[in-house]
């Protein structure tokens, strides 16, 4: 019987001796690099312009979900645009966002570019003044661009005044240059080899210090993000971990708090996490392979000269998917989305039929039209 890999201990001045068991991680590491593998060989399919669309709503979104997790509701919008105007791509003449959102966003593009720089002090406590350009958490005045220095402790708590439940307390402030001088000193050290278990533990590392009054979330997620540009350069802004991370939100509160207080054994964090990275990937091959099908419909019927409102609604049947226009396109519906007239809509419904493009289900008034793609209308004999 092979003998099973002993169990890796990272030692640490003033913290725990961190350890894992390094073929129950490698497990997990294995399905997660297959997964982020296979976004990168599909991705090498698509043009420039389509892989920047992805990305730039990718980014959107990742945005909304960091802050979302955190509580902040921010404007799609406005997030859209912005991302738009700085990747040269999409709508750029949408609603500006304001100063927080820009700074959020200047900082998830700062750990992308600048993913191989060194973490400084200077540097997290920039990406925290940009979180908070008004020196306010919401109606809170906040120490910003700085580490936490008040007196009282650093609690994670939850429930109602008078009935809280305090889930963590973290190091004194006295403590926290020198707790985050340690995890920058190993962190830019690299000594742990595998960039997604680096990833683990320092999002755990600098969620336990929690050093600075607000925003510890958002900039640990940050960390993350910048370690996953090291491993896949631009085609990291795809992994959707934020928006994984919301998902599952419950299960990523109590992994962290059961390892703050689990002892030296990481092991369960880090494979929770890896298999979060996973699942990430897995979701952003998922919208790649709707770009492809987008991307082969059009090259299909390149010859067709359509008019600006059958592109409009040719094109917002794909990017919903097979199963995302509940329903199909109706005479209604396209009068809706285009402003077009009753007989206009029917009478470009019917055209777009007769040229290929869509199939027709049902009768009269029960008219329905699906892409014309396999798979993407019901079955005639289901009942619709």
């Amino acid at each position: 019987m092979k003998a099973r890999p002993p169990v890796y201990v990272w030692q640490h001045t003033d913290w725990p001796a961190l350890r894992y068991d390094r073929l129950r991680v490698g497990e997990a590491l294995a399905q997660a690099r297959r997964a982020q593998g296979l976004v990168e060989g599909k991705l090498a399919v698509l043009g420039f312009e389509q892989r920047l669309e992805l990305a730039a709503e990718a980014w959107s979104l990742e945005a909304l979900a960091t802050s979302a997790i955190e509580g902040e509701r921010l404007d799609l919008a406005a997030v859209r645009s912005s991302v738009a105007r700085r990747l040269g791509v999409g709508r750029r003449d949408g609603p500006h966002a304001p100063r927080n959102v820009e700074g959020l966003l200047d900082t998830m593009d700062d750990v992308v570019t600048r993913c191989h720089d060194p973490v400084t002090h200077e540097r997290l406590q920039a990406w925290h003044a940009a979180l908070f350009p008004t020196g306010y958490s919401g109606m809170t005045k906040i120490r910003v661009g700085g580490y936490r220095e008040h007196g009282e402790p650093m609690q994670i708590v939850s429930g109602r005044v008078g009935r809280e439940k305090v889930h963590y307390e973290a190091p004194p402030s006295e403590r926290v240059h020198g707790e985050m001088d340690r995890l920058l000193q190993w962190f830019n050290a690299g000594t742990e080899p595998d960039t997604l278990v680096r990833a683990a533990m320092v999002h755990l590392w600098f969620e336990a210090i929690h050093p600075f009054e607000d925003g510890n979330g958002r900039l640990g997620r940050v960390l993350v993000d910048l370690l996953l540009a090291r491993d896949s350069g631009l085609t990291s802004r795809l992994f959707g971990t934020s928006q994984r991370l919301l998902d599952r939100r419950r299960d990523y509160y109590t992994m962290l708090e059961q390892a703050q207080h689990g002892g030296t054994d990481v092991t369960e964090w880090i494979c929770w996490f890896v298999e979060q990275v996973q699942a990430a990937c897995a979701e952003a091959s998922t919208a790649v392979d709707h770009t492809l099908v987008k991307a082969r419909f059009w090259m299909d019927h390149s010859d067709k000269a359509l008019s600006e409102r059958q592109r409009k609604v040719m094109n917002l049947l794909l990017d919903a998917g097979p199963g995302g226009f509940d329903g199909g396109m109706s005479t209604k519906k396209y009068e809706n989305l285009t402003g077009a007239s009753r007989a206009t809509a029917s009478r470009e419904l019917i055209d777009l039929q007769a040229r290929g493009l869509l199939q027709q289900v049902g009768g009269g008034r029960s008219t329905r039209y699906y892409l014309k793609l396999p798979g993407w209308a019901p079955s005639l004999d289901d009942g619709t």
